[in-house]
This record gives C-alpha cells, sequence and structure tokens, in this order.
C-alpha cells in the first residue's frame, strides 16, 4: 500500500515530533520506506508473540500470561483439596493453559491478514499514536475473530479435564442468575478471553521492544522509521 506523504507530514506535525535538523525527518520519509517499515514492526510483534506463546508451554511456564484458575475455583481451592480434589484443580490449570497454548498459532493468519489490510488512517494511528498503538491496532482487527476461532480449540482440550464439565454445569447456572460474568460461564470462554489477552500482552511486550530499541530489531527498515520517534 502507498501511503500519501502528505498524510504523514500532518500526522507527525499533530503531535509535535521533533528531531535534529541534520537528522532524517519522518516527513522526509518516501511512501515505501514509511510503508515497509510498519509493516515490518507490525509483523516481526505479532510472529514473535505467536511463535513464543505457541510453543510448547508457552502460557504454562511463562509468568506474564499463564492462566490461573477461575475465580470462583480459586477461592474454592482449600475446601476443594481438602475434599481430594487438589490434582484435578492442577490437571484443569495444566489444561487451560495447552488449550490455550494450542489455539493461539491459529491467530497468525489473521494478523498477517490485518497487516495487509492496514489503511492510510491506521498508519497515521500508529506512527503518531502511544507506546500501544502497534497492540492497539491487533486488538481492533482481530480480537472478535480470534474468539471465535480460539474457542472451539479450547473447548477440545479443557473437554478431557473431567472437572471442567462440572465446571460448565454449575457456572452455567450462575450465569443466567447473573451470579458471575459471561467470561466466567464456561471454562472454554474463560480460557479463550486469557487467551487473548496474554496475546495482546505479548505483541505489547515486542513492541515495546521495537520502539526502545529500533536499531536492535535487526530490521534497517524498522530503526529508520521508528528511529525517528525516539
Amino acid at each position: 500500500m502507498r501511503f500519501a506523504t502528505a498524510t504523514i507530514i500532518l500526522a507527525v506535525a499533530a503531535l509535535g515530533f521533533c528531531v535534529p535538523a541534520s537528522a532524517l525527518s519522518l516527513s522526509e520519509l518516501s511512501n515505501q520506506d514509511a510503508s515497509a517499515g510498519l509493516r515490518a514492526a507490525l509483523d516481526k510483534g505479532a510472529s514473535n508473540a505467536v511463535g513464543k506463546l505457541g510453543a510448547e508451554n508457552g502460557f504454562l511456564f511463562n509468568d506474564k500470561v499463564k492462566i490461573q484458575l477461575p475465580s470462583l475455583l480459586e477461592r474454592a481451592r482449600p475446601l476443594l483439596n481438602m475434599a481430594g480434589k487438589g490434582q484435578q484443580l492442577d490437571e484443569l490449570v495444566v489444561a487451560m493453559n495447552h488449550a490455550a497454548e494450542s489455539a493461539v498459532p491459529l491467530a497468525k493468519p489473521l494478523l498477517v491478514d490485518a497487516v495487509k489490510s492496514m489503511s492510510i488512517s491506521d498508519a497515521k494511528n500508529i506512527l503518531t499514536g502511544g507506546d500501544t498503538s502497534v497492540t492497539d491496532f491487533f486488538k481492533q482487527k482481530t480480537a472478535a475473530p480470534l474468539g471465535q476461532k480460539f474457542l472451539p480449540i479450547v473447548k477440545k482440550v479443557t473437554d478431557r479435564v473431567g472437572l471442567s464439565a462440572k465446571y460448565n454445569g454449575v457456572m452455567g447456572q450462575a450465569s443466567r442468575l447473573g451470579a458471575v460474568s459471561p467470561e466466567e460461564a464456561s471454562v472454554e470462554a474463560y480460557v479463550t478471553q486469557r487467551a487473548l489477552d496474554g496475546l495482546y500482552l505479548m505483541i505489547a511486550e515486542e513492541e515495546k521492544a521495537i520502539r526502545r530499541d529500533p536499531i536492535g530489531s535487526g530490521s534497517k527498515i524498522i530503526g529508520k522509521v521508528f528511529g525517528l520517534l525516539n
């Protein structure tokens, strides 16, 4: 996609970005460079996040995104441990994290499509937005369809744990009474949301790393474009 130079100039001027007179400014970037730099950053952040979370134990061994028990079960853990259900709870935690791990690779095609569909308005928002503008872009474009894709994969994994069916039965009734949030009405809904949260959190981590050290990204074009925002 070609970006209008005037749009980029206006976007940058609106936030008052300033660089030394001897340095290249954003307004002097070619349309091709601006487009390539943004796309490279988006692709890198998405690919790295999916790669890390979709690896074996990508959720379970990462404290930033590890999926813990739903709040109701966590509060009931002492009683359930006394009732001899502790091992089942541990199995549920492992199953939930492996379910998220299995679902996350499905995000890659949608994230790639989001990059391809990036509009001039999207580019302006990314260039002039805050530290999470890349992450916000992906959330806006992919959160709803990813939730639909993740849910059946998550359910397939969590259904193998006996406690899931019991939890869903109790929480389904509680949800109909308005006693719990829709997010916790079933194990699969809960894990799907946590998987999405983890994915966007890791994309945000990748984005922060790029913004903090564009040259260190290993991509000349990312360094060229995002280096001007520091």
